[in-house]
């Protein structure tokens, strides 16, 4: 973990957030400006930069595997949900530290931007 990244000082308790799910690997919590209406991002609680930077495909597992599970507590399979990681400023990506956005509750455009 870093000293100075917003997710690392989340996953820390420093920074509130309604998390939404938590186990040894990673922390969920509702984004505070939703696109959609679960819009949850769901962290490692290891720091690592972006997608590329990532050697441990269990810790990216893991990112899914929690956003399905948050998926069914909310209630949103049936109709359908989005995950997604952006990778870098050109993809959107605005905090350095490898997350995921859980998206559902409406039915999605395509393509998303």
């Amino acid at each position: 973990m870093t000293d100075d990244c917003l997710f690392c000082r989340i996953v820390r308790k420093e920074i509130p957030a309604t998390i939404v799910l938590e186990n040894e690997h990673v922390l969920a919590f509702r984004d505070i400006d939703p696109k959609a209406p679960t819009h949850v991002v769901v962290v490692p609680k290891v720091h690592v930069p972006t997608l590329d930077d990532a050697t441990d495909a269990r810790m990216l597992g893991e990112l899914q595997l929690a956003a399905a599970a948050i998926a069914r507590g909310e209630g949103i399979v049936e109709g359908g949900y989005r995950t997604v990681i952006n990778c870098g400023p050109d993809a959107g990506q605005s905090v350095f530290h490898v997350h995921l956005h859980l998206l559902g509750g409406r039915k999605l455009g395509w393509p998303p931007g």
